[in-house]
């Protein structure tokens, strides 16, 4: 029997016992099962990627868990949970990234937070793109390393919301609109093959080398519409065979070189922002892209004033090697080298083995360097 024949049943029978009329006595039921839906959130871990989402005035979530990494940037290597937490906060301090100066602090307190509450149902609030679909990952492998069954996990995410043109995230909307989406499609009961495609993707993007990461790309999941997705969109951060330049940094060049002009920093993060299907580069993050194109060997963009961070007020201007790069006659690993981890992979050096190819849209190896 039907999940909506069952209900349908139900209703005939308080029908028979109250006396109400179908829509009266449908409407009650509801509105039972809502109420029993919201206290089983409410006594729920509740874990979100920011702070900026009104889950509190939701009412529907008394303990909440903010995951704050920014895993698309920095190293993510396939080591035992404290050495991770170290060498992530090193990274974010290092990077000017840590606001609250919370260090391991951060990252111990809320690996606690989400072991200690083992034996209870979790609720997961994100969105669809690749800074929130790295952290799902992280927290199902977490959850399924603590053996907690894909029946007691929640997760609500969406890519967009109906009267919002352009999404951006759940901190957009009111209280009484995330209030609304436990009763969505974005919400989603896991199964276990769910929690083991997020194992796997975890383990592809932690690896050393990227071999697992297509499997992913082509993998379809009900609950993990968007992983697929958002693992493409990390593939596109390896250099290309093209140019050299990862997607993000031909976003970048491109938007500086639209502007025909000098322009402000802040300026091409939004016209490159504004190219992006789903945007999970926040400006600082842009601002260290800016930093290093027009800080390697032979600049890919000028700054003003010169020698200091790139900051929103930042002048920036394409140079002539940043044209001949965006139009494809230079290589920019080639001319300048790379040292950069995704996720597990340290690119290193004037020549790496993976790249992104364009034609194929698809990674692909060259070479025997070293990567």
């Amino acid at each position: 029997m039907t999940r909506q024949a069952d209900f349908k049943r139900r209703v005939r029978a308080r029908m028979a016992k109250t006396g109400e009329s179908y829509a009266v006595a449908r409407r009650r039921l509801l509105g039972e099962r809502s109420a029993a839906v919201e206290g089983g959130m409410a006594e729920a871990l509740h874990i979100t990627n920011g702070d900026c989402t009104d889950l509190p005035g939701t009412g529907l979530a008394r303990h909440i868990v903010y995951w704050r990494d920014v895993l698309h940037e920095g190293p993510v290597p396939a080591v035992g949970r404290e050495e991770l937490r170290r060498v992530r906060a090193a990274f974010l301090m290092g990077a000017d990234a840590d606001d609250r100066a919370e260090g391991v602090r951060m990252f111990v307190e809320r690996d606690a937070a989400v072991e200690a509450h083992r034996g209870g149902e979790y609720v997961l609030w994100f969105e669809a793109d690749l800074y929130d679909q790295l952290q799902i990952v992280e927290v199902l492998a977490r959850l399924a390393e603590l053996e907690v069954p894909a029946e007691r996990i929640t997760l609500i995410c969406i890519g967009e919301h109906p009267g919002i043109a352009r999404f951006g995230g759940l901190g957009q909307l009111r209280a009484e609109q995330l209030r609304e989406l436990p009763a969505t499609r974005a919400c989603a009961r896991l199964t276990p093959d769910a929690l083991d495609l997020a194992g796997r993707a975890w383990a592809a993007f932690r690896a050393p080398v990227p071999d697992g990461l297509p499997a992913i790309v082509a993998a379809r999941s009900g609950e993990l519409r968007f992983l697929g997705e958002a693992f493409e969109r990390l593939c596109r951060e390896y250099p290309s065979t093209r140019d050299g330049l990862s997607l993000t940094e031909r976003r970048i060049l491109a938007a500086a070189a639209d502007a025909g002009r000098e322009v402000s920093a802040g300026d091409v993060f939004v016209r490159a922002s504004a190219r992006e299907a789903r945007r999970f580069l926040g400006d600082t993050w842009s601002f260290a892209v800016m930093d290093r194109l027009a800080g390697a060997p032979h600049p890919l963009l000028e700054t003003w004033p010169a020698g200091v961070p790139v900051e929103r007020g930042t002048v920036v201007r394409l140079t002539a090697m940043g044209a001949r790069v965006l139009a494809g006659e230079e290589d920019h690993v080639t001319l300048n080298g790379v040292d950069r981890w995704i996720g597990g992979v340290h690119l290193l050096g004037r020549e790496v083995r993976w790249r992104w190819d364009e034609g194929r849209e698809a990674l692909t190896t060259i070479g025997s360097g070293a990567g």
